[in-house]
């Protein structure tokens, strides 16, 4: 295993008498997305800002590829602490300023560079996430996404190695929360920094991470890949997983994958081992493409039409579905074969091509970012299974199989064509 990129050893923190972390270790690797997941007032903003400097531990050490912060000399403290941006739960923008004031601030205040090159920093950024039309607007004048924009271009702006999200998503809902998300996954592949997120309402938590860590009663009780924290037995998933998936069905109106794997374990526990069953996988292609050039709160909105329509035709027969991926869906048919499932998917096609994409253009924005065509494509395919097969095995077979259904929209400059 590489080195770490931020290390906490035996971290604790007090306030008054009063600990909040309490023997922390964690890891957090370089380049990747990782999330710290807990309930309201669990420590993650703490956790977060002694990594940033604004706290100093109590008791432990935190190291920065694999040297101790307190040992640095003061060059290497400023030099790590450099590296780092801090995107705030509030956003902090400053309403006094114009949306290019506020980006150019941190290159004001740290930086000896001149007007010319801070200006063409700023604009870059400015382009990049999509801020031209508004950059010498204020504050005020925009809205909560275009506001968390704004932020995220000002925490780029310095060209930071690692950024911390506090709390990002919250007082958003279901589609924005998740819009939110995907902004910051996509500039985190683009830009390459290493991301750290806190949260206590993720609800793409194990679509947009590569590390999961859970913060519960003042100690990290959990640190690994999302699809391992499936599995792990622990009482903070009563706690904090509950709170988490409530947030899944409320974007997608699906089962959450924990409560998919329950409800597929008890139903198929009870058929006959011979007994046969339908399993559908569905993926819709572009979606990086529409989030880049229709807006995140399209891309987000075309994923809970897909929940909607598959659960409205899947449901009805007594089907259950989740989001397997961040992409892709899966169905389990358990009184069906792949005959009856090849109707209702013909019946789902028909309606998501004639009424879901028009809830796509709804929330895409009028103008589009690129000259070039982007479509809602939608591949499909059917496997059938029995309750003695794994069902991952199901469905790669399924995944196989899968052929493209609907190819929907193209948009030109913010045009349907």
């Amino acid at each position: 295993m590489p080195t770490p990129l931020i290390e906490f050893k035996n971290v604790t923190k007090r306030f008054n008498g009063r600990t909040v972390l309490e023997q922390v270790n964690l890891q957090i690797f370089e380049g990747e997305v990782t999330t710290i997941i807990g309930l309201s007032g669990a420590g993650k903003t703490v956790l977060l800002k002694q990594i940033i400097g604004l706290l100093k531990p109590d008791e432990g050490t935190i190291l920065f590829r694999g040297e101790p912060i307190q040992a640095m000399k003061a060059r290497e403290r400023d030099a790590y602490f450099s590296q780092i941006s801090y995107m705030f739960q509030n956003n902090a923008l400053f309403d006094s300023m114009t949306v290019y004031d506020n980006i150019a601030l941190p290159l004001k205040e740290t930086t000896g560079l001149g007007r010319r090159e801070i200006e063409q920093r700023v604009m870059m950024r400015i382009e990049q996430t999509d801020l031209t039309d508004v950059a010498f607007k204020y504050p005020s004048q925009l809205s909560g996404g275009m506001q968390k924009r704004a932020a995220l271009a000002r925490a780029l702006v310095t060209d930071p190695r690692i950024v911390l999200f506090d709390e990002p998503t919250t007082g958003q809902d279901p589609i924005r929360k998740n819009a939110i998300l995907g902004m910051v996954a996509q500039h985190q592949r683009k830009f390459g920094f290493t991301a750290v997120l806190v949260s206590h309402e993720i609800p793409d938590v194990f679509f947009i991470s590569n590390r999961i860590l859970a913060l519960y009663e003042r100690k990290i009780v959990f640190q690994g890949r999302p699809e391992e924290l499936e599995e792990f037995d622990h009482p903070f998933k009563d706690e904090v997983m509950r709170s988490l998936e409530g947030l899944e069905e409320e974007l997608t109106g699906l089962h959450s994958r924990r409560q998919f794997k329950v409800r597929y374990q008890t139903q198929l526990n009870r058929r006959d081992l011979r007994e046969t069953y339908a399993v559908a996988l569905f993926t819709l292609e572009n979606l990086e493409a529409i989030g880049e050039l229709l807006g995140q709160e399209a891309a987000q909105e075309a994923i809970r039409c897909m929940g909607v329509c598959i659960d409205k035709h899947f449901g009805a027969v007594g089907g259950f579905s989740t989001r397997h991926s961040v992409n892709q869906f899966v169905s389990v048919l358990p009184y069906s074969d792949l005959t009856e499932a090849v109707t209702i998917l013909e019946e789902f096609k028909k309606e998501f091509g004639e009424k879901g994409i028009r809830a796509v253009e709804a929330a895409a924005r009028t103008k589009a970012t690129s000259p070039d065509c982007v479509e809602v494509v939608v591949l499909a395919g059917l496997a059938e299974g029995q309750p003695i097969t794994e069902l991952d095995a199901i469905i790669q077979s399924a995944e196989l199989r899968q052929r493209e259904i609907a190819r929907l929209l193209c948009v030109l400059g913010g045009q349907v064509r």
